[in-house]
């Protein structure tokens, strides 16, 4: 009995076999409007056991994991025409997709440049450069927030404080107290405090201080002793501001008297006085020239001397008859006064004014552009590189993206001692100005003195 049974459902798989090849080839010769049409009519003759393995099946037909499929060089090229965010959202889907996308070096790499950050070629982690735009979103996120900051105060003097000077995390306060003072901004503490003449005008380095002063003179004092090593005579109103360097064993100073005098640093001596300002020089920059021009070449140092009106640009040397080489203004109207802060690398030199943000090329002296914002005239110029500028007024503490020229962050300021002469207030940190890395936004951004004979500080927050 069961020996006939099985030779008969053998008979009807034969059967449906059959049935199942001659169907399969009219099927196949149907238009796909009659293939559609011929299976909705399937489906709606089947039943729940059919739909399910309608269901199960076609999900594996479909949904085809073309990141674990694909060649990997493959999956990289398609990955790269993806956003960020959705790729972000893409690494959730498994944990095959999430180690895929997460190597994708060139991927991350480019998202960490398209919001201003340092990229480092050396580094071969394939899994570095996620983490490392993970790190950027949060930080620019943070900005865009106005989050990205806390303050601080340094107190210790007893009078007003006229100069500020920062360098690798220690800051120099110059006072009416007859002191200057140097602090370590990570801690608040004081490391060296000496007795001096008023100062106008600081720099240090890990040896010496040297400051101009409100009574005429320039003087270098040795930190560890507190000695006056050298003074410097000779100008009729007060120096505003000074530059040294060890390696020429120059020093410049600019003045109320409307000079800058190039001094012998060690021995004190006047080398030359440089006349043709009209004003008060209230800045003075020694720094190596990057270009080449028809006036210098890359390695001569140059020297910059600012008045509320123009930049005057000098080759530095022991001549006496020392030339002009160009002078720089944004305006012949007299209303229109440079802001009393100058950058200069070398390559490029930057002044704001009443009519926005002027950028030189050095090697060419021409224009390259005129930042304007109109929506928040008269912004001062803090600090400038290659993608962000730190700009401020009265209000507020300003980031722009120089790339679109736009603001992307801000920070409220406490009502400080405003100095036309721009020495109460600097910017600390500058690296991060070329592009964040995950490193250098770290430490001092902002300085000014305060009513109170403070320091305001204004520092970046650590990372959460």
């Amino acid at each position: 009995m069961e020996t006939g049974k099985f030779f008969h459902n053998l008979m009807e798989r034969k059967d449906f076999e059959t049935w199942l090849d001659n169907i399969s080839v009219t099927f196949l010769s149907l238009t796909d409007l009659q293939k559609n049409e011929t299976l909705d009519h399937l489906i709606s003759l089947s039943g729940a056991v059919q739909l399910r393995h309608l269901s199960n099946n076609l999900e594996t037909l479909l949904k085809r994991d073309f990141l674990k499929l694909l060649p990997l060089e493959l999956s990289f090229y398609l990955l790269k025409w993806l956003d960020p965010q959705t790729l972000l959202t893409c690494c959730l889907v498994s944990k095959q997709w999430n180690k895929v996308i997460s190597a994708c070096t060139e991927v991350w790499q480019t998202a960490c440049k398209n919001l201003g950050w340092q990229i480092d070629d050396s580094v071969q982690d394939a899994l570095h450069w996620k983490k490392v735009y993970l790190k950027a979103i949060l930080r620019m996120k943070q900005l865009e927030d106005h989050e990205a900051f806390e303050t601080s105060s340094l107190i210790g003097h007893s009078a007003r404080v006229y100069a500020l000077y920062y360098k690798d995390g220690l800051l120099c306060t110059g006072s009416d107290d007859l002191s200057a003072k140097l602090w370590d901004v990570s801690t608040g503490q004081c490391v060296y405090g000496i007795q001096t003449h008023t100062c106008a005008a600081v720099k240090f380095d890990e040896q010496k201080l040297v400051t101009g002063s409100f009574d005429n003179t320039v003087a270098c004092w040795e930190w560890s002793s507190g000695a006056r090593t050298q003074h410097f005579r000779g100008h009729t109103g007060a120096v505003f501001s000074v530059d040294y360097n060890d390696e020429l064993d120059i020093l410049v100073s600019g003045s109320a008297d409307f000079t800058v005098k190039v001094w012998a640093l060690s021995a004190g001596t006047c080398l030359n006085t440089l006349t043709g300002h009209t004003e008060w020089v209230t800045k003075v920059v020694l720094q190596k020239c990057k270009v080449k021009s028809l006036l210098h070449s890359p390695g001569d140092y140059i020297l910059l001397s600012a008045d509320k009106y123009e930049i005057k640009i000098w080759p530095i040397g022991r001549e006496i008859n020392c030339k002009c080489l160009k002078t720089l203004s944004v305006s012949e109207d007299r209303s229109i006064c440079l802001q009393p802060r100058l950058h200069f690398d070398g390559k490029y030199i930057v002044c704001s004014s009443a009519l926005g943000l002027y950028q030189w090329d050095f090697a060419s002296y021409d224009i390259l552009r005129v930042i304007k914002t109109p929506e928040i005239p008269n912004l001062a110029l803090l600090g400038f590189g290659d993608v962000f500028a730190l700009l401020f007024d009265n209000r507020y503490l300003y980031i722009m993206d120089l790339r679109t020229e736009s603001l992307i962050s801000r920070w409220p300021l406490p009502e400080y001692r405003k100095s036309k002469r721009g020495s109460s207030f600097l910017a600390g940190e500058a690296s991060w100005l070329n592009g964040l890395d995950g490193h250098n936004d770290t430490g001092l951004v902002f300085a000014t003195s305060m009513p109170d004979h403070s320091i305001h500080l204004v520092l970046w927050k650590e990372h959460g």
